[in-house]
C-alpha cells in the first residue's frame, strides 16, 4: 500500500504511532449545525416574505430574479459549505509521531500542517453535543507561541485532532510524549543522563 502523504512529509526518521480520520457521522453534522445555519434560515426566511409580497403585487420578474441570485448569497453559502463537507472530509487526516502532530485538510485544495511537540504546552479534551451523541471527541493542542496562523489550527494556536473515536487514548498519547520530549530536552548533549527516571519517561541517551 502507498504512503499517505502525511507519512511522507514525516520521512523515515520518525516513528508513527496512531493515524487516524474523524467519524463520518459527526463531521457531517456538525458541517450541517454550524454557527452559520441559524442566520442562513432567518435570511431565507424573510426573503421569502420579500419575494411574496413583490409577487403577490406583481413586481417585475427581473427585479426577482436579481433578488434571487445577489441577496440570497449567504443562504448559497451555507448550502455550498454542506455539499463541500464531504470533499473536506476526503481530505481531511490526523497522524502522531515520535516528533508531533501531522493533520491534511482542505476543500478544493490539499493543505498539510505540523505541529512539533516541542512547540506545545497543553493538551486538551474537547467533546460537543454531536460528539458525546455519538461517543467521539476532540483533542486540542495548545501552542506555547501566540499569534500563530493555521487554517487547522485551534484558537490557541496549535492543532485540533476532531471526532475520533479513541480521543481518550490519542489524549494519553500525546500527554506522555509531550511530557518525554519535555524532560528530554532539560538535558541536552553531554549533559543528559543515560536514563532519565525522575519523570518516567521513555527517553534513553544514545552514545555516539
Amino acid at each position: 500500500m502507498p504512503a499517505s502523504d502525511l507519512e511522507l512529509m514525516a520521512g523515515t526518521n520518525e516513528t508513527i504511532l496512531w493515524k487516524g480520520k474523524p467519524l463520518k457521522k459527526c463531521f457531517i453534522l456538525e458541517s450541517i449545525f454550524n454557527p452559520l445555519l441559524p442566520f442562513a434560515l432567518i435570511w431565507a426566511a424573510v426573503d421569502a416574505v420579500v419575494l411574496g409580497a413583490i409577487a403577490l403585487s406583481g413586481g417585475p420578474v427581473h427585479f426577482v430574479v436579481l433578488f434571487l441570485l445577489v441577496h440570497l448569497m449567504p443562504v448559497y453559502i451555507y448550502i455550498g459549505g454542506v455539499v463541500l463537507c464531504f470533499r473536506k472530509y476526503r481530505n481531511t487526516a490526523y497522524m502522531i509521531t515520535d516528533r508531533g502532530i501531522y493533520v491534511s485538510g482542505g476543500t478544493f485544495s490539499y493543505t498539510y500542517e505540523m505541529k512539533p511537540f516541542t512547540d506545545l504546552s497543553h493538551i486538551n479534551i474537547r467533546r460537543g453535543i454531536f460528539d458525546q451523541m455519538l461517543g467521539v471527541g476532540d483533542v486540542i493542542s495548545v501552542c506555547s507561541h501566540s499569534g500563530v496562523s493555521s487554517k487547522h489550527a485551534h484558537a490557541s494556536g496549535g492543532l485540533a485532532i476532531c471526532d475520533i473515536p479513541d480521543y481518550q487514548n490519542v489524549f494519553n498519547l500525546m500527554k506522555q510524549l509531550q511530557t518525554d520530549i519535555y524532560a528530554d530536552t532539560q538535558y541536552p548533549n553531554d549533559l543528559r543522563p543515560r536514563e532519565n527516571r525522575g519523570y518516567q519517561t521513555r527517553y534513553v541517551r544514545r552514545d555516539d
